[in-house]
């Protein structure tokens, strides 16, 4: 099994980026858990992060066909892109929607997802284990029911 990690914009940031709000671990700490996760329950992990909208649309668009699930923490491109969105849909490869906080519990403008109606879920508000879910949500979207 193939799981797709992507990080939209100023998530290379974390560990110096508002830390009262995201926490002190850096996206290369959070990686490294998920990597570690990914190993125990028989996983392959790619993870990326991007500032540029452009390049997430090609790793989604990419990912048909190579990855059996998407794991995508949009960042600020969740309320802003319908490319991002168009993308998913376009490719049927399942697609789970992450935050690190709860973006329900801050500013309005966090409120809308424009990509959730084309994600098979969403996992938010759980700081870096918002990731380690991901993984075992990730698994078990692909491993049929008993």
């Amino acid at each position: 099994m193939k799981i797709l990690f992507l990080n939209g914009p100023n998530l290379n940031l974390l560990g110096q980026r508002e830390p009262e709000v995201y926490g002190r671990e850096t996206l290369a700490d959070i990686e490294k858990k998920v990597r570690e996760r990914g190993q125990k329950l028989g996983a392959e992990i790619d993870f990326r992060q991007s500032n540029l909208e452009g390049e997430l649309v090609s790793w989604i668009q990419q990912a048909k066909g190579s990855a059996d699930v998407i794991v995508i923490n949009a960042a600020a491109y969740t309320h802003t892109s319908l490319a991002l969105r168009d993308a998913i849909s376009a490719v049927d490869v399942p697609t789970i929607e992450i935050h690190l906080s709860n973006v329900h519990a801050r500013e309005e403008f966090r409120h809308k997802s424009l990509i959730a109606a084309v994600c098979k879920g969403q996992i938010l508000g759980f700081g870096p284990m918002s990731y380690l879910l991901a993984v075992e949500a990730a698994v078990n979207v692909i491993i049929p029911k008993q």
